[in-house]
């Protein structure tokens, strides 16, 4: 990665979320990223929005709507629970945020703006999730879905295992 920044990796395959960086970096490009975005695409980055994704920028961890409700809550923001989900409509169907569908929780995208299939592996001990990229329609996904005529729109990957920090603890402090 060049300059720490989990946002704009030199290989765009290498995963995002593991590695140490320079997380202020992470959450100032972040952002730089979505409102660039935002006003190249004529898309309104309200306040609202933008907390929301510098509250999934702050860690490399998916959050529950609730949790991301309670934060807006303490930063003075609505506190009803369509504040929070509306802004995250906004930034999942824009590219700017994905949801760990096993998890039922969001994270930011570590590619905004780049049309990619995300993959994320998800560790089973602290939660944190790192992102890489992945290409189902090249792999033995794709070659069975051409061979029975099926076209693939979307595809999610979320793998479960233990993290980089989470593997170097001791094993008394391993949860099963």
């Amino acid at each position: 990665m060049t300059s720490g920044s989990p946002i704009a990796p030199e290989d765009a395959t290498t995963p995002v979320g593991f590695s140490r960086h320079d997380h202020a970096s992470c959450v100032v490009d972040g952002l730089s990223a979505a409102e660039v975005r935002c006003n190249r695409e004529g898309l309104r980055f309200t306040p609202v929005r933008r907390k929301v994704l510098e509250i999934l920028l702050q860690e490399h961890r998916a959050l529950g709507a609730y949790v991301i409700l309670d934060r807006l809550r303490d930063e003075g923001f609505g506190s009803q629970p369509p504040v929070a989900y509306r802004a995250l409509d906004f930034l999942v169907s824009n590219g700017l945020a994905h949801k760990i569908e096993r998890l039922n929780a969001f994270i930011a995208c570590a590619h905004p703006g780049e049309t990619h299939a995300p993959a994320f592996m998800i560790c089973r001990m602290c939660d944190s999730v790192a992102e890489a990229q992945s290409t189902p329609a090249r792999g033995a996904l794709g070659a069975a879905a051409r061979a029975t005529g099926f076209r693939i729109e979307r595809t999610v990957v979320e793998a479960e295992g233990v993290c980089p920090t989470c593997a170097e603890k001791p094993a008394e402090d391993v949860r099963a």
